[in-house]
């Protein structure tokens, strides 16, 4: 529940959408092995796999988005990879940025009002599934 809302909540924010629906199917045995299906409002999934049991050779956090014809591939916040998405190009961080500075300044922005804040209704609408894909694994 702790890392995946996360990750549920950044598929909301891509599709910009409404989750309609959400099944998690998870190994026996392990609060820490899970896999997350997310369908959304305009027809868009997103599948999240939340997988302790694999080799730590391989990139602890990916994000793939299938659009188009076009893929982008972001491996571990520091990566990123395009497939046919003109105007992306290769990038490779020194550090892993997952956005918490940007985070912080959107926040006070929001509060300046010179930006938007993240609409309430989103914020318990993300909350309100990751606790009940949570209560759903633990039977």
């Amino acid at each position: 529940l702790g890392e995946a809302c996360h990750f549920i909540d950044l598929l909301r924010y891509l599709a910009e959408h409404p989750i309609s629906e959400a099944r998690i199917c998870g190994l026996s045995g392990s609060a820490e092995t899970a896999t997350i299906t997310l369908a959304f409002a305009d027809g868009s999934i997103g599948t999240i796999h939340y997988i302790a049991n694999g080799s730590r050779s391989y990139p602890k956090e990916t994000l793939e988005v299938f659009c188009a014809g076009s893929v982008v591939r972001l491996e571990n916040f520091r990566r990123l990879r395009a497939f046919g998405w003109k105007g992306v190009r290769p990038q490779r961080l020194w550090r892993q940025d997952k956005g918490q500075h940007a985070c912080a300044v959107a926040f006070i922005d929001a509060l300046r009002g010179e930006t938007k804040p993240v609409p309430f209704n989103e914020i318990l609408e993300v909350s309100r599934l990751a606790i009940e894909l949570s209560d759903a694994l633990r039977g």
